[in-house]
């Protein structure tokens, strides 16, 4: 087993480093080649994983491989803990990869980076497989910290784009942010469990809890856990794009497709939700935790959600609907509905991946124009693409039998039976969101796939469907994208195979609740359309049927009406501009003072040149002594004689 996982997570690390190494040499052939089979045989390997543990014959296992040093009791290990959750993440994490590295090799066809991009995206593969499976604290931070570098290097890869360099450094800063509570969070962990390991802290979890330990932050008494919990979050709201630090993620668009498409659906914005799964054991044990993952969730579901309608760059639009979505992951979180939103985070996986690839490919039928308002009527030349991107979109909106119907409806019913404090605003929001998902969904589609042709003559004459390198992976997410749910709903959401890896208080259980009106997938779905989201997606399909295609002159007239709306959306609720005229310019603020002060006052003034300053005053002064005269030293001499006989005879002149 310990081969077996070594292997997993190391065949893409060495794809990367000989592709990144050797690129020249082995040419671009060379590099595709290697990252996709190490990435390739991982897939197989951890196919082969989840089907043993369905199966039973594999179970759950927790391995040292390395112990990488010591402080005092404190072991730092580099381990793997194998465990439904982990098998499931390894999964979707090595699937979708292997779409996007085979589809990588048409988009990104003829770039000079070639090489460069396919180490790059193999070793944002191996880092996000070194957290999944990490065991222990340390670890995961080492992969929460290595899939954030390697992300700053793929948004920034076409670094000769300004907007590019821009893009890189805001999800760079703006992940520090969320890192440095995480950071804090692990500190905690560290301090009031003594231990960084898992296991040992779930199982002392309701010990430290019961005991009541508390701390002060200056604004009354907080329970440990609760702090721990929250602060934990914190890294999560970075990771997974939570308001308020959620803005680093529609920039992210300016890297290449593909890795648009590995960010958004498998590896770095799901660290979140799998992280807050895995914590579980701490989350329940704080209800004000709990809610406040809740409402933050919910915040982001509809808010961002929102901000999709007024998008006209493709890539945008599939953007904001992933910060709505991981908006549904975190609601869900914070109603204790962990298996819903990792089943979410899962079919989410392959229709987020494939509208992105789908979306990709127009760009390159389109040479790469990405304003839909300069496409329509692409079915006809891409049909291929055209009946990808459907599936793919019904899926997201809900569609009955589609993936994303699941699961989705499972997180709305999860919501719904909470009763932690913000639970009835959470639902209210997550289910008014489904009409804004339905209603960008559709827009976009229909003014790419259908409506007049508002493409110049010369694109139009050289529209044609994408190469089968292309299309081939778009097909092999369109699959699951329908079907994953039929077989694994039952199970993920109201079955035993989260059991071992996820707790849930039983007062906290909704899912328990949801279960209760299951039969089985076909009546589930079957259901659903007897249920006011179906009735509220079908209201949005038909609003943007309306808006769009059949009545186009409504959009410019309903913009206009709601000309103050309209502009609070084009600005993004201003969260940029209020992060560039206030943060921005108060960070800039302090870290010139920290310099001035800090840095050249403090550590190079009064301790570095401060040091030297007062050891060459005594030299100046101890230099006086060692003239060299030798009447000099007889006289320090006679008076050096002189000062130990007073020391010396001073008491018996006294008596």
């Amino acid at each position: 087993m310990q081969t077996t996982l070594l292997t997993i997570v190391l065949l893409p690390l060495m794809g990367a480093l000989i592709a990144g190494l050797f690129g020249k040499q082995i040419g671009e052939r060379g590099a595709h080649g290697v990252t996709i089979i190490g990435v390739g045989v991982a897939c197989l390997l951890s196919f082969q994983l989840m089907w043993g543990m369905i199966e039973g014959d594999i179970p759950n296992v927790n391995l040292t491989i390395y112990q990488w040093g010591t402080m005092g009791g404190l072991s730092l290990e580099v381990g793997f803990l194998l465990d439904s959750l982990s098998a499931l993440m390894l999964c979707v994490v090595t699937f979708v990869s292997l779409m996007v590295h085979i589809y990588t090799i048409g988009y990104m066809k003829g770039d000079p980076g070639y090489q460069r991009f396919f180490s790059y995206i193999s070793l944002f593969t191996f880092a996000m497989l070194m957290l999944v499976l990490a065991n222990n604290f340390l670890q995961l931070f080492f992969g929460w910290e290595a899939v954030g570098l390697v992300s700053y290097l793929l948004i920034g890869f076409w670094f000769k784009k300004d907007s590019a360099v821009f893009a890189n450094l805001k999800a760079f800063l703006v992940n520090r942010v969320g890192d440095f509570g995480f950071l804090i969070g692990i500190a905690g962990v560290l301090y009031y469990f003594g231990s960084l390991d898992y296991q040992t802290v779930f199982a002392q979890a309701t010990v430290v809890a019961a005991e009541g330990a508390t701390l002060s932050l200056g604004f009354g008494e907080w329970s440990a856990i609760t702090f721990i919990c929250i602060c934990l979050f914190i890294g999560a709201m970075g990771k997974s794009a939570q308001v308020p630090l959620h803005v680093w993620l529609p920039d992210s668009m300016e890297g290449p497709t593909p890795i648009s498409a590995l960010i958004h659906a498998a590896t770095m914005v799901t660290a979140g939700v799998f992280m807050v799964s895995r914590m579980s054991p701490l989350f329940e044990l704080s209800t004000t935790a709990l809610s406040f993952v809740l409402i933050i969730g919910a915040i982001t579901a509809f808010f961002m959600g929102l901000l999709g309608i007024v998008q006209n760059d493709i890539k945008r639009v599939v953007a904001y609907s992933t910060l709505s979505q991981l908006g549904y992951m975190v609601a869900a979180l914070g109603a204790s509905a962990y298996a819903a939103s990792m089943f979410h985070l899962m079919t989410h996986a392959f229709f987020k991946a494939l509208l992105f690839l789908a979306a990709g490919s127009v760009i390159v039928g389109m040479h790469h124009v990405q304003d839909i308002r300069k496409m329509g009527n692409i079915r006809k030349y891409m049909p291929i693409t055209w009946i990808t991107a459907l599936i793919g979109t019904l899926a997201l909106v809900g569609m009955p039998f589609f993936s994303g119907f699941y699961s989705k409806d499972a997180i709305i019913e999860a919501v719904g039976h909470a009763s932690l404090v913000g639970s009835d605003f959470a639902y209210y929001c997550l289910l008014f969101g489904v009409f804004f998902t339905a209603l960008y969904s559709f827009r976009m589609f229909f003014l790419v796939f259908h409506t007049k042709e508002r493409m110049n003559a010369d694109t139009r004459q050289h529209l044609q469907e994408s190469p089968r390198v292309i299309w081939i992976p778009l097909v092999l997410l369109a699959i699951p994208s329908v079907m994953i749910a039929w077989w694994t709903a039952e199970p993920l959401l109201f079955g035993n195979f989260f059991n071992d890896a996820i707790r849930v208080q039983p007062e906290h259980n909704t899912l328990a609740m949801v279960s209760r009106q299951f039969v089985d997938v076909w009546s589930f779905a079957l259901h659903g359309f007897q249920t006011l989201p179906f009735w509220l997606m079908m209201a949005g399909l038909f609003t943007a049927l309306l808006v769009y295609v059949i009545k186009p002159s409504l959009s410019e007239s309903i913009a206009n009406q709601f000309a103050p709306l309209k502009r609070l959306l084009d600005n993004h609720y201003y969260f940029d501009a209020f992060n560039q005229k206030v943060i921005v310019p108060i960070t800039m603020m302090a870290g010139k003072g920290l310099s001035k002060f800090g840095d050249e006052k403090l550590i190079d003034g009064l301790a570095v040149n401060g040091s030297a300053k007062l050891v060459n005053a005594v030299g100046q002064i101890s230099r006086k002594f060692q003239s060299g005269y030798l009447y000099h030293y007889a006289l320090m001499m006679l008076i050096g004689l002189l000062a130990a006989s007073i020391w010396f005879f001073w008491p018996q002149l006294n008596v």
